[in-house]
């Protein structure tokens, strides 16, 4: 396999690799180009300007997944059905220009009359699966925390369907923007298990997020801890209801793939719930998964 610059372009940021022949990461690097930051048409721009050359990746070729292939990004590249492996997602890549090829999102059912979308998970997925061939057998239960956060269900390798939770957006809106709005502040651990608990069973999640507010004001409560408190209740209504919404089989370990630190937070609720979970490197499974696309693109 030739060198190449392999890149996970989000809405907020850019992480960058650039990778071996022999599959060696040589370097890697976080910038803030997400594409909520970009102007029309500029991404290509400040590819070309700004991440080649500060990856050293001048006239290698790259492959890039995520918010990137979407209409705010570069190339509105299409979705691609759902079930959906990598083949699929190989067939879906399309050429941004003669060295950059851009994945395809995926689209599936909704838990309402609307579809489900994502762009960039589905590379982290499969790319998970891909890295161990006893995970493309049976079924498989992976949530991916984040900005928006999927839980997925991979039945004999291929993504079946999705369900997106907005709980980190939902987290940073109310955080900034409403009577919850506060200062960042250090973790605090206990607050934090006081918002799971708060929770419940994620029922009725707009009047138990009052809570966060009467427990300063007429609780006395110290302020500092409402983000813990936030993040706690946001955590716990999701890993409470969202297993219903996949049919989460009694018993099935969840796969929760990401940020560590995160992941680990993800882990513990789940845990609180009844519900065993286990926690992998999210960029070890979106390398894994660009690497295998890489190796599929067609010139």
């Amino acid at each position: 396999m030739e060198a190449f610059l392999a890149c996970d372009w989000g809405t907020t940021n850019l992480r960058a690799w650039v990778v071996a022949e022999n599959g060696a990461v040589l370097r890697d690097r976080n910038f803030p180009l997400g594409v909520g930051r970009l102007q029309a048409g500029e991404a290509a721009r400040r590819f070309a300007d700004e991440v080649r050359p500060a990856m050293e990746a001048r006239g290698l070729p790259a492959i890039l997944c995520g918010m990137i292939g979407s209409n705010l990004g570069w190339r509105a590249v299409p979705y691609r059905p759902c079930p959906a492996d990598l083949a699929s997602l190989a067939e879906g890549l399309r050429q941004a220009d003669e060295q950059a090829w851009i994945v395809p999102g995926l689209i599936c059912d909704g838990i309402t009359a609307a579809p489900d979308v994502m762009r960039g998970e589905e590379t982290q997925v499969l790319g998970w699966v891909a890295a161990d061939p006893a995970r493309s057998q049976g079924l498989q239960v992976i949530c991916h925390p984040g900005t928006h956060t999927k839980w997925v269900i991979v039945q004999d390798g291929r993504i079946v369907r999705f369900v997106t939770a907005m709980t980190g957006e939902l987290f940073s809106v109310l955080g900034r923007h409403s009577i919850l709005r506060h200062e960042a502040a250090a973790d605090d651990d206990e607050v934090f298990l006081a918002g799971v608990a708060a929770a419940g069973d994620g029922g009725g999640l707009a009047a138990r997020l009052f809570s966060a507010r009467a427990r300063v004001v007429g609780g006395g409560a110290d302020p500092a801890g409402t983000p813990s408190y936030l993040s706690g209740l946001l955590i716990g209504a999701e890993a409470a209801s969202l297993p219903r919404l996949v049919d989460l089989p009694e018993g099935a370990t969840v796969h929760v793939l990401g940020d560590a630190a995160l992941c680990e937070r993800y882990r513990r609720v789940l845990a609180m719930a009844g519900i065993f979970a286990e926690v992998h490197d999210g960029e070890a499974a979106a390398l894994s998964g660009l690497a295998a696309l890489f190796r599929s693109r067609q010139p």
